[in-house]
């Protein structure tokens, strides 16, 4: 049964890795990694850590030491409020590199991040946001069994869909943004998370229900605020801001009001056509100028292809249609720019538009009702339950130019309309949108989930070490790298009795008897690490003493006998001896002619509401184990139980069922006679491919790290 506790102060950890997230002056637009989603991030870190009851919040991110972005991102923390604070790991790459880039990074900044809690102590919630933060935080959560949120912000199923109605192709789409591995990312965050929070209903039943994890009882609505305290109405005595002189560079009657808009230059921002409605219609043009707010540049020539064309397009229109002196595009403005921008847009009885193909929800909709200017917005995504809620403006289809520029017209022609949708604006935001309220919604929700969650199996150390006291350690599997030749075993095994400071461990997908008798036919000493099952059990020295903190978790939603009754049915799937089963492992050969693809398995297991994990092996061996099992969690149970640094532990492998333990920063060797599955790893980080087979590429590898002396490591980041 769940374990109640008592209420006590909360520690968050929220995870977004992107990295271009700072405290002070956000760079809002700099590229499409700085959107809405920094802003959302930092106001609710800012926000509950203000709220009783919580005694720290941590934002987790990605150290960047790059000379072409602000040192600000190589600052290894940084304070948001007294008590919330941005906290920088370094992982892949020193410089900076944008979010698609970062999948074979992933799996070193889960172990940073486990270094990080054993130094800091534990957060009582983890909460992923977008899919590589929601893929690591649910590997995070799931071992050291922290109750976990998740916050998608977007999601590569819609994401894809609308590209591919677009006219993209699947290949340009996965070589650009790796989709495959995004849309399994969320599945793995949705599957895991105990509570995923959306901003608006569409959000839930148009784009979460596309997945197969999703789950409508799992699923929390809480709106995210507006920074009350910046967006404002403006004041009779409102002075003329700075920044209106830098948009009167652009305008020849500046006075006149604005139709505006901000939005980074992202295809899904449609903000082409804005400037398309606004060139081929003379009444706008002559009741309204057009500012666009397209984030920051520097110089066009350096920016994204993908953005650098967007402009050059937006450009290119103002050209066309003679827009000079009628609208204005500034390469650059602060965050304090953007406040006075919407006070002086509706001191002049402008409107805001949002034009967008799709709005996941739409923040600067709530900042410029919350400064009193109406609102224009796409009928996609949040802008319905803000219009909704605030009664402020008008839902347009961002396809049809001509209800574009109807809206505009109603909003800039009839006074009342103005007025009215103006103070339901300013109203509506505060009531329905304050940071406040979205806080204490959350922690409501949080406080439920941990009171029915069982404590931490790794909350409190080992009372004493049942580990020798190694400097660093050897795990091997055991089928085909550690055996294979006979006499490069014999040699292996004599340079590790030379080094008594090394442990030796195996690690293999047999089960823990079945191990041990070839370890005895072998003659190979008695591992002090037993790692078996595909990573399900653990076993310590000559005693083989289990580690029951680790079979305590194991067990979490294993269904074995209803993962059985449904795979039994499968054609191409036949159950492997019983020698090969064991209690949280249920093993089949592949006929790969005639079984389904692993997709499809896969989807067929978690259809059924079965939460597992696969393992595919050697081509032609699968197995399933508990979500909570496999040889990445039980790598990194071990190191932090007992705190090895990852940099002191070389592990060594063949076939599919070894490629969790080679990910992270552990120092990896695959051998020379290795599967054809674990060729995906040639282009990661700490894995070193030996071109010797069998136990004679442990050798190679070791000397490759210079294992037995000072340990070295050539291929800690892969540009």
């Amino acid at each position: 049964m769940p374990v109640q506790k008592s209420e006590k102060p909360l520690k968050i950890a929220l995870l977004s890795l992107h990295g271009l997230i700072r405290a002070q002056d956000p760079e809002l637009g700099r590229d499409a990694d700085t959107g809405g989603q920094v802003k959302y991030l930092l106001e609710t870190a800012a926000e509950l850590s203000r709220q009783p009851g919580v005694s720290s919040v941590e934002l987790i991110t990605r150290q960047i030491v790059d000379d072409s972005v602000s040192s600000d991102y190589a600052q290894l923390e940084e304070p948001i409020t007294s008590n919330a604070k941005i906290v920088r790991l370094p992982f892949g790459p020193k410089r900076y590199l944008r979010k698609e880039l970062l999948w074979p990074y992933l799996e070193i900044f889960i172990d940073q991040a486990l270094s990080h809690f054993r130094r800091s102590g534990l957060p009582d919630v983890i909460h992923g946001h977008y899919a590589d933060a929601g893929y690591a935080g649910a590997q995070l959560a799931s071992l050291l069994h922290i109750p976990y949120v998740f916050t998608g912000h977007s999601l590569g199923r819609v994401k894809r869909e609308r590209l591919l109605h677009g006219g993209a192709s699947p290949e340009s789409l996965e070589k650009r943004y790796s989709l495959t591995t995004r849309i399994e990312a969320e599945e793995v965050a949705l599957e895991t998370a105990a509570m995923v929070v959306a901003s608006t209903s569409q959000e839930v039943q148009d784009q979460y229900a596309r997945y197969e994890h999703y789950v409508p009882e799992r699923m929390e609505v809480i709106p995210p605020g507006v920074d009350l305290g910046s967006f404002r109405p403006p004041r009779k005595s409102e002075k003329r801001p700075p920044y209106a002189d830098v948009l009167a560079r652009f305008l020849s009657d500046p006075k006149k009001p604005f139709i505006l808009t901000m939005a980074r230059p992202d295809e899904r921002k449609n903000l082409q056509t804005l400037v398309r409605v606004y060139g081929e219609s003379p009444q706008l043009q002559e009741q309204a100028n057009l500012v666009m707010l397209m984030g920051s540049r520097d110089d066009l020539r350096t920016m994204e292809p993908a953005q650098q064309k967007i402009v050059q397009e937006i450009l290119t229109l103002v050209d066309v249609y003679d827009l000079y002196g009628k609208m204005a595009y500034p390469k650059a403005h602060e965050s304090a720019d953007v406040h006075d921008l919407y006070r002086l847009a509706a001191k002049q009885r402008g409107v805001f538009i949002n034009p967008a193909l799709t709005e996941p929800f739409g923040l600067t909709l709530l900042e410029a009702a919350a400064s009193g200017l109406p609102i224009v917005a796409t009928n996609d995504g949040g802008p319905r339950d803000i219009i909704a809620n605030c009664q402020n403006g008008q839902l347009i289809d961002p396809l049809d130019t001509h209800e574009i520029e109807h809206a505009l017209l109603r909003a800039l022609n009839e006074a009342e309309l103005w007025e009215k949708w103006s103070a339901n604006g300013i109203t509506g935001t505060r009531e329905h949108y304050s940071w406040s309220n979205h806080a204490r919604r959350y922690l409501r929700d949080v406080r439920d989930i941990i009171s029915h969650s069982a404590t931490p199996a790794l909350a409190q150390p080992p009372h004493r070490r049942r580990l020798p006291e190694f400097d660093r350690l050897i795990i091997t599997d055991l089928d085909n790298t550690l055996t294979g030749d006979e006499e490069a075993l014999r040699e292996f095994l004599d340079r590790i009795s030379e080094h008594e400071y090394v442990g030796f461990g195996i690690a293999t997908g047999r089960r823990i008897d079945d191990a041990l008798r070839l370890v005895k036919e072998l003659n190979l000493p008695m591992p002090d690490v037993f790692d078996t099952s595909c990573g399900t059990e653990l076993h310590y020295g000559a005693n083989l003493t289990a580690d029951k903190s680790w079979r305590n978790q194991i067990g979490y939603q294993w269904k074995p006998d209803a993962v059985r009754s449904l795979l039994d049915e499968i054609q191409g799937l036949f159950p492997q001896p019983e020698n090969e089963q064991s209690r949280f492992k249920v093993s089949y050969e592949v006929d790969k002619e005639i079984a389904p693809e692993l997709s499809e398995i896969k989807k067929s297991l978690r259809e059924a509401g079965l939460r597992a994990k696969l393992v595919f092996s050697l081509g032609m061996y699968l197995d399933i184990i508990p979500v909570r099992g496999g040889s990445d969690l039980s790598m990194r149970h071990l190191l932090y139980k007992w705190g090895f640094a990852p940099e002191k532990v070389l592990v060594a492998g063949d076939s599919g069922n070894d490629e969790g333990m080679l990910k992270g920063r552990t120092l990896g060797v695959v051998v020379g006679n290795h599967s054809l599955e674990l060729d995906k790893l040639r282009k990661w980080p700490r894995i070193y491919f030996a071109e010797a087979s069998h136990a004679r590429g442990i050798l190679e590898g070791i000397d490759y790290y210079n294992f037995w002396d000072h340990i070295t490591i050539p291929n800690d980041r892969i540009d």
